[in-house]
């Protein structure tokens, strides 16, 4: 149902999807789906907001499952599990903030509610009325008499994302602007009471991000402050059509979800001249903390995990590579990557998470090089691939992936 600003709707489902959508064009900003968690109408701490760079509340009520694009419609989603969600909580905000541009440059704005499990429409609500406005709260779930509703906001912010956080009660990590000092004043020294020692601050919210595109396909992980601890690539997708023997990888559609398996891999060339691969094929999961310092987490072959596929590399040893390319090949449940929509997120243990998102595949496509790093003077450079490749007949997809990047390995049949 499509709602007006200030209504409100019973919503009946025990988990939702909460959808932020908006037609996309030239000129149009990206926009970013929140939540913010909320007691009293403020957060108890920065881990009661959930947004690209903290995708997941500690109680697993609300995690951020990243956007798709179909027919000219860009969706950022929620998923919201109403019973998780802890007692004391009383609204969960649902917010949108955009990114290069306001929200008056962004037509066919809504929100809606879906029901999780059978996917019918609860509520709509689009917001027609954006100026200047850099973030929004479209609408709110809240408690009433021991059950959830939802109501429609549309409460605009000029100040963006950071603005709408502070407001709530969240701490941002933004620059700082240095105010001048004003001189010294001699004055009496009078002992100053003993107090106890202050707490340590509480490590604010980052809300930078780096978004990589084909006109802007690189990025330097030391500039983004990705130079140490783990690095974190995470590969998600879903499916925009359903047919026979496929579906999503989180869960959405069909009961033959778990028909479908991608396989996230990583081909890589040690400083050494140390060359081989990272996958599920062969049980070849690598390992994080010695050669070749790159670790793949698992297969995840259910469909049942919303976190899809991930791999770590180990920023520690960033002087022991030469090079990664990180690709994905179809195991089984699908001829070819068309109709699937992917989102690769490269989230370094410090500094901003780097993502994009594949393009449509237009050919008989079972692997994809997603991104090449490359060391550059002790410094690893991302670049965004998203290659589509079309084995040759009776060539497996690792060995496409090798005769294209020139890699040079022998390779023999495996399973797993």
């Amino acid at each position: 149902m499509t709602m007006a600003k200030g209504s409100n709707v019973a919503v009946p489902a025990p988990t939702v999807r909460v959808e932020l959508g908006w037609r996309s064009g030239p000129g149009v900003p990206d926009a970013d789906a929140s939540a913010l968690l909320l007691v009293a109408g403020k957060v108890r701490s920065d881990a009661d907001f959930v947004f690209y760079n903290q995708p997941a509340h500690a109680s697993g009520a609300v995690r951020h499952e990243g956007k798709n694009t179909a027919d000219g419609v860009v969706t950022d989603t929620l998923f919201v599990d109403l019973a998780r969600v802890e007692p004391v909580i009383e609204r969960v905000v649902l917010a949108a903030s955009a990114d290069g541009g306001t929200f008056g440059q962004v037509p066919g704005l809504y929100v809606r509610v879906v029901d999780a499990a059978v996917g019918t429409e609860i509520a709509r609500f689009d917001s027609g009325d954006a100026t200047v406005e850099t973030a929004f709260v479209l609408g709110e779930l809240y408690r009433r008499q021991g059950a959830w509703k939802f109501r429609a906001v549309g409460q605009g912010y000029d100040s963006g994302l950071a603005g709408l956080a502070t407001d709530y009660g969240i701490t941002v990590d933004e620059p700082q602007r240095a105010e001048p000092t004003p001189a010294p004043v001699a004055a009496p020294v009078t002992p100053a009471p003993a107090a106890a020692a202050p707490r340590p601050a509480a490590e604010p919210v980052r809300l930078t991000k780096v978004t990589l595109t084909k006109s802007a396909p690189t990025v330097s992980l030391a500039k983004q402050g990705g130079t140490s601890g783990a690095m974190r690539v995470n590969l998600n997708w879903e499916v925009h059509k359903q047919f026979s023997g496929w579906g999503s990888k989180r869960g959405r559609a069909t009961a033959m979800h778990r028909d479908l398996d991608l396989d996230l891999c990583a081909l890589f060339e040690l400083a050494d001249g140390r060359k081989g691969v990272v996958q599920a094929l062969g049980n070849a999961f690598g390992a994080l903390h010695q050669p070749p310092y790159i670790h793949l987490d698992g297969d995840d072959r259910s469909g049942s995990v919303a976190t899809g596929e991930n791999l770590s590399i180990n920023l520690d040893h960033i002087d022991e590579f030469r090079r990664i390319l990180i690709f994905v090949t179809i195991y089984e449940g699908a001829r070819s990557f068309a109709d699937l929509h992917a989102t690769v997120t490269l989230q370094p243990l410090n500094g901003a998470p780097i993502d994009f998102s594949l393009d449509e595949c237009t050919v008989p496509s079972t692997v994809c090089a997603l991104a090449l790093l490359t060391n550059n003077g002790g410094d690893l450079t991302v670049q965004r691939e998203a290659r589509y490749l079309v084995p040759d007949r009776g060539v497996s997809p690792q060995r496409t992936v090798d005769q294209v990047y020139g890699w040079g390995m022998n390779w023999t049949p495996g399973r797993k």
